[in-house]
């Protein structure tokens, strides 16, 4: 078991393998897990200038897959939700939600509410395409502007 460990952490290390990582580390993110990928694209655009865009391009490809992984689960959780779903504060969301339809996932790039807000789409049956369009549109932006401030304050 200690090998295979051990080749996996060869495999995703930086710089060698620095885009296979910013993939799995901003998948991950875009799940329900408290994870922040903008360090580990910053940390391979610092330690590689030439991969800003594909450090960009690929982050936004996992965290987009991570995004509709967290749809689909919200597709699925209609029985854990019905138990809420008569709250004020529940029926407010839904109401903005549906209002807005596909385009409230531009927002999925929030930090604490992106991700759930995914979930709910999903749950709420709203177009996969549309909402995965959405999502990379918001989590390209996000990418740009937080890789471009990061290396700009960090610069040498």
């Amino acid at each position: 078991m200690d090998a295979w460990l051990e080749q996996l952490l060869v495999i995703l290390a930086l710089p060698k393998f620095g885009l296979s990582t910013v993939f799995v580390v901003s998948f991950i993110s875009a799940t329900l897990l408290p994870l922040g990928s903008e360090p580990v694209v910053f940390g391979l655009v610092t330690l590689n200038p030439n991969l800003f865009w594909p450090a960009v391009g690929v982050a936004t490809v996992g965290n987009t897959l991570g995004g509709a992984l967290t749809w689909a689960m919200g597709l699925a959780s209609h029985k854990v939700v019905d138990r809420y779903q008569h709250s004020k504060h529940h029926l407010r969301a839904l109401d903005w939600l549906e209002r807005l339809g596909p385009k409230a996932c531009l927002l999925a790039w929030l930090p604490i509410v992106g991700d759930p807000l995914c979930a709910v789409a999903g749950w709420l049956k709203l177009p996969f395409w549309p909402c995965l369009a959405y999502m990379a549109v918001g989590k390209f932006g996000r990418y740009v502007v937080m890789t471009t401030a990061l290396v700009g304050v960090f610069r040498n």
